[in-house]
């Protein structure tokens, strides 16, 4: 009879390992251009030369071109057929229409939040606002337009529906990138303090005020006319039914 030999198991024998780099070259990469676009160095409508970027960063081409893929599916770069990747450059108009699509899914977003959220989950969008609010005078465009994005995923992450989530920050994105790069440091001052506290009231349950008010009222803040192609600013703005 042939005796059967177990194989050692992980974890019953004193054997070291290395410790394993969990951040990839990819990422690596996305991360620096991502820098480089949210701190400015790379401009609204800069079209990244492949083979020199490579060269900077001394990598091959084909884990760059997988990085700039990732940073294209994040809405930072686009893809011109037969001209290349650019950083991404808003119109006026755009940037109208992103807020109405974000106008309708945030203030989604608010409700269900409101209905959701749990005391630590509470705690920690408070200490994000008034994490805001004790640093404002001190922020800079890009400080201001990450702690933003940051109070933002907070409310979209406590929904209990991830898809509003990966919806909402693909589609902001491009326009938080948009406002650090036209250097908004003047916008963050005009801010104040009290830009935040309204959503995290109505979280709250501490204010009378509708979701789409607050929502309203906080977007243009930072953006002129965000609601213009929303269905509200249509009904309000059109005083005369069509001529058949």
């Amino acid at each position: 009879m042939t005796e059967e030999i177990s194989a050692p198991t992980l974890g019953s024998q004193d054997i070291s390992f290395q410790p394993i780099e969990t951040t990839t070259l990819n990422e690596r990469v996305v991360q620096v251009v991502r820098d480089a676009i949210l701190t400015g160095k790379l401009r609204p409508g800069t079209r990244l030369n492949e083979t020199r970027l490579a060269r900077e960063l001394r990598m091959s081409r084909i884990p760059l071109r997988e990085a700039l893929q990732r940073l294209e599916e994040q809405g930072l770069l686009v893809n011109m057929p037969r001209k290349g990747r650019y950083v991404v450059s808003l119109t006026d108009e755009e940037v109208q229409k992103i807020n109405s699509v974000r106008l309708v899914l945030e203030v989604e977003a608010l409700t269900l939040c409101r209905s959701k959220i749990d005391r630590s989950q509470e705690a920690e969008l408070a200490s994000l606002v008034y994490k805001w609010e004790d640093n404002i005078d001190r922020m800079n465009a890009s400080d201001g337009a990450e702690l933003d994005s940051s109070i933002h995923q907070a409310i979209w992450s406590f929904t209990g529906n991830e898809y509003i989530l990966k919806t909402l920050t693909s589609l902001t994105l491009p326009l938080f990138a948009h406002r650090v790069i036209r250097k908004l440091n003047v916008e963050l001052k005009q801010w104040g303090h009290n830009t935040h506290i309204p959503l995290l009231e109505f979280v709250q349950n501490k204010s009378s005020t509708t979701a789409r008010d607050v929502m309203l009222k906080h977007l243009q803040f930072g953006w002129e006319s965000p609601d213009r192609f929303s269905s509200g600013y249509v009904e309000e703005h059109i005083s005369e039914p069509r001529s058949e």
